[in-house]
């Protein structure tokens, strides 16, 4: 069976690595001639644990191949799964522009009968209208098919994720396609939930909402928790324990980001609303990520007044450890604050800086250890809980920093040690630490 992956992107690339490491022989088709080059030296254009090992491993084994030639790819294609962006519009909705470019060239170019599986994540319906798009734009007398399949990949260990899933849900409206992703996926030996296309969309939109909603929900009760005196981490551990909750997605911080929940959530909240229906629930997920981000910005200004000259150590610019991704990040818009008010940014990562520089390339300064940040700064922000920023020691921030006055959006550090040192700390949903003297709160100068 000749497989194609169009789009080589976080969905498109592991998802033709992943099935060419099963045994699959898969063409990956991209438009940039560079990216291809370095794919087929085995180089990832993007950071994802182990990828850059299946890439090399199965290209040069020839299961695996890269082209810009997307016409003699799609020619002779028995599937061709669809792993393109459906990037956010201004007004939430899912821009499927590059969805519909890539249908064109399969409709111009497919000489086989085919199955078109759509990977992307897209809204309910769209299936059945790039179906519609493909037959009125065919070329070539031949049959073909429209199949929804869905990924459920986590940045950061999407390789994992998709090697052992644990579901591979298929959306058809034919015996035909079912058996043909059957066969596709047998190898995986995963557990496969039949649906047709419309629903199998509804479970992905649903599947990435609940998680965002579970996550907002645990920052509400972090925010409540402050309020009471409670500790948000013994809350979560004590909820983690009923088998209806589970352990997973409890952690309070600044929200979530990325490429899908922030973009699922609003697509879905758009959908509705355009139909008529407005999920409240949705709605307020939305609502209390974007708040959360300026959670620990505002108690600075609060503490500090004015932030000018101020030297800010920023820890993490990455919207979660793991990846390189910066789509959504709490960093950003904290960064867009800060250099607002005057204030003076050092700051690190181990793979965000060259995407970060995209954004800010001269604005800040950037240094490659998590302890130069703090050289004489006035605060230090957490943004993202990387194993080399929660390895760094609490003595460590006493001793470089002019004022030892950490910003914790992660709750990297366990509040028991903290108290031990000369710090004040402010973390999400748990008691503050403040073991510094304010000697002048007027101004807000830190003695």
């Amino acid at each position: 069976m000749n497989i194609v992956v169009a789009g080589t992107g976080y969905v498109g690339l592991v998802t033709g690595a992943c099935l060419s490491e099963v045994g699959h022989n898969v063409t990956c088709v991209d438009i940039d001639r560079q990216k291809v080059e370095l794919m087929k030296q085995g180089i990832s254009p993007i950071y994802e644990p182990g990828l850059d090992e299946l890439l090399e491993r199965n290209y040069k084994e020839n299961r695996l191949n890269f082209t810009v030639d997307y016409k003699n790819a799609y020619k002779n294609a028995d599937i061709v799964f669809i792993g393109v962006g459906t990037p956010e519009r201004v007004d939430g909705s899912a821009n499927l522009d590059y969805v519909f470019a890539v249908c064109k060239q399969i409709a111009e170019n497919v000489t086989n009968d085919c199955l078109v599986v759509v990977k992307s994540t897209v809204p309910i319906g769209t299936n059945d209208k790039v179906e519609e798009f493909l037959k009125e734009n065919l070329v070539h007398n031949v049959k073909i098919e429209v199949a929804s399949n869905p990924e459920f990949l986590a940045q950061g260990t999407a390789v994992v994720d998709t090697l052992n899933a644990s579901r591979i849900v298929i959306g058809v409206e034919s015996r035909k396609a079912e058996e043909k992703l059957r066969y596709v996926y047998e190898r995986f030996e995963q557990p496969i939930v039949v649906t047709n296309r419309r629903s199998a969309e509804m479970i992905k939109y649903a599947s990435n909402d609940f998680l965002a909603l579970k996550i907002s929900f645990m920052n509400e009760m972090a925010n409540v928790c402050e309020i009471v005196g409670a500790d948000i981490e013994d809350v979560a551990k004590g909820m983690s324990y009923d088998p209806r909750i589970g352990n997973k997605f409890l952690n309070a911080g600044l929200g979530y980001g990325g490429s899908c929940f922030p973009k699922d959530t609003k697509a879905l909240h758009w959908l509705a609303n355009d139909s008529g229906y407005e999920i409240k629930t949705i709605k307020a997920t939305i609502e209390v990520n974007e708040n959360q981000k300026y959670k620990l910005f505002r108690k600075a200004k609060q503490e500090f007044g004015s932030l000018k000259g101020m030297k800010v150590a920023v820890l993490g610019l990455t919207f979660k450890p793991g990846t390189d991704d910066l789509r959504e990040a709490p960093s950003i818009p904290n960064v867009r604050r800060l250099l607002d008010e005057g204030a003076e940014i050092v700051a690190y990562d181990p793979v965000g800086i060259n995407n970060f520089k995209k954004l800010y390339p001269t604005e800040i300064t950037y240094v490659n250890t998590p302890e130069e940040t703090l050289v004489d700064a006035d605060m230090a922000f957490i943004f993202t809980e990387w194993d080399e920023i929660k390895s760094v020691k609490l003595s460590k921030y006493v001793e470089l920093m002019n004022t030892s006055v950490i910003y914790d959006g992660r709750n990297c550090y366990d509040i028991k040690e903290v108290k031990k040192h000369n710090i004040d700390y402010y973390s999400v949903g748990r008691k503050e630490i403040l073991n510094l003297k304010y000697t002048n709160e007027t101004d807000g100068t830190v003695a």
